[in-house]
């Protein structure tokens, strides 16, 4: 496994990140302990997770199951960079009970102290606004986080679905107040299929010094060989891949996809995260597998070479929107 170090900090990440969403709703804590430890073993060591994930009456959940693994010893936490974010509401489906949500000081302070306990550790490594929050300033949130990380509850703040300018927002303020490290990682959406990010939230993150972690990297399952899936009847496409692929155009994109990376030997969904890993500004995609196959699928991918001839046949197919400001500009 490969590693880098996490945006301008001197944090060494590999360069997959374990994504735990299904932890809980999909995989029970059984194998997702079993998927946990393989992925240590094969040396991931960057985890991601949310106080919301396990959803619904299980808000929570996941972050448990985390904390238990963590609880059976040798080393694990130790070896494992944790993230988790907040913002979402953690109370039951509906209105959340005022100061239950978002980025308020008081709520910052009651998250972090929450998923402290789920997750059966005394410190998170990297501490993520999953949104923005339009009604609290930034000196606000940033006076809160200084307070976390001088009690040692957080070392390092990162977002997560933020455009371009409220990086530079947030940074901006966290250097006038001075002695705060501010964003030092977004999280956004972004992939072969998706590519809006390069022009604002790309450059911003590298702008300022923060390393990119794509979520999505498959594009709901569009870019993991979907229509060989269907023709083999292993699968079918559901969710955001079964809306797309509805689209004539897009079908056809993404069978012009799956004839190149056939033609070159390689699995689609390899391919789309090995290329994730060429683009600048990227530290690593963030993989949620369900199962030891799809994990070990992932760590072949962090180690292919793509060619450059495949390089330029996968922009032929998915054009990027182009260098900013002129691919909005001109």
């Amino acid at each position: 496994m490969k590693y880098t170090q996490l945006g301008r900090t001197g944090l060494k990440v590999s360069r997959l990140v374990l994504g735990t969403m299904n932890f809980g709703p999909q995989t029970n804590e059984a194998d997702s302990h079993a998927i946990m430890d393989t992925a240590l073993g094969a040396g991931l060591n960057f985890f991601d997770t949310a106080n919301v994930y396990g959803w619904g009456e299980n808000k929570g959940r996941t972050e448990s199951i985390i904390g238990n693994w963590f609880a059976q010893g040798e080393g694990r936490r130790d070896k494992v960079v944790l993230a988790t974010k907040v913002y979402g509401n953690m109370g039951a489906d509906g209105p959340a009970w005022p100061n239950h949500d978002k980025l308020s000081a008081v709520n910052i302070r009651r998250a972090v102290d929450a998923s402290l306990k789920r997750l059966q550790t005394d410190y998170i490594d990297v501490y993520q606004f999953h949104h923005i929050d339009r009604d609290t300033p930034f000196d606000e949130i940033w006076q809160a986080i200084d307070v976390l990380i001088q009690q040692g509850k957080i070392l390092y703040v990162g977002s997560s679905n933020f455009p371009g300018y409220k990086i530079a927002q947030a940074n901006e303020i966290a250097a006038r107040r001075g002695g705060t490290i501010g964003l030092v990682s977004e999280q956004c959406l972004y992939n072969l299929a998706e590519r809006r990010a390069e022009m604002e939230v790309v450059p911003a993150a590298q702008e300022y010094g923060l390393g990119v972690i794509p979520w999505s990297p498959l594009h709901g399952g569009l870019l993991g060989g979907v229509l060989k899936k269907e023709v083999e009847g292993k699968r079918r496409a559901s969710g955001r891949a079964a809306d797309a692929l509805n689209d004539a155009g897009t079908r056809a994109q993404i069978q012009a996809y799956e004839d190149l990376l056939d033609k070159h030997g390689i699995e689609p969904g390899e391919a789309a995260l090995a290329w994730l890993l060429t683009r600048p500004g990227v530290t690593g995609p963030i993989v949620g597998p369900r199962t030891a196959e799809q994990l070990a699928s992932a760590v072949r991918a962090s180690e292919l070479e793509l060619s450059e001839e495949l390089l330029t046949g996968l922009d032929e197919i998915f054009p990027g929107p182009g260098p900013s400001p002129e691919a909005f500009a001109w």
